[in-house]
């Protein structure tokens, strides 16, 4: 038994709604990916800032390796007047970090305790480097901070 071909006119629009579905698809693909790109730009400037902070300390604590007979000059409590061995290293850490002349860095500088006749006594000290930098889009929020703890001694 034969059956009668459908008329034409019920399928018709088919190919539109078919269009439009694909569109869409097509359309929340391109939405997720440019989330993805915005996600991953917010994470390699945060990756920048965290690599610049952990380079400006190391810097510091490398001048202060070989200046140790003078640790005690490099102290810096975040406020005040900046002690001249730091003058230069603030005003890179104020040009490379983002927020950092709203909080200061701080450096503590701990001396050993006197030695015990006859041991010679060391020189240098245990050191705490804190650098706190803030996007500006985190006003309301805790700056983010890199915090190094050295020792730094010579005999």
């Amino acid at each position: 038994m034969r059956k009668e071909p459908q008329a034409p006119g019920r399928e018709r629009g088919v190919m539109l709604i078919e269009a439009l579905v694909a569109i869409l698809i097509f359309s929340i693909g391109i939405l997720a990916v440019v989330g993805m790109q915005s996600v991953a730009i917010k994470n390699v400037t945060e990756s920048k800032h965290r690599s610049e902070a952990a380079f400006l300390v190391n810097e510091l604590t490398a001048l202060m390796w070989t200046d140790a007979g003078n640790i005690a000059l490099y102290a810096y409590p975040g406020m005040g007047a900046v002690p001249p061995k730091l003058t230069n290293w603030i005003a890179r850490v104020d040009a490379n970090m983002p927020g950092a002349a709203v909080v200061r860095p701080k450096v503590t500088v701990t001396l050993p305790p006197p030695p015990v006749p006859p041991a010679p006594a060391p020189v240098g000290a245990t050191v705490t480097i804190e650098l706190f930098w803030q996007l500006p889009e985190e006003a309301g929020l805790p700056p983010r901070n890199h915090t190094v703890i050295a020792s730094i001694f010579t005999s």
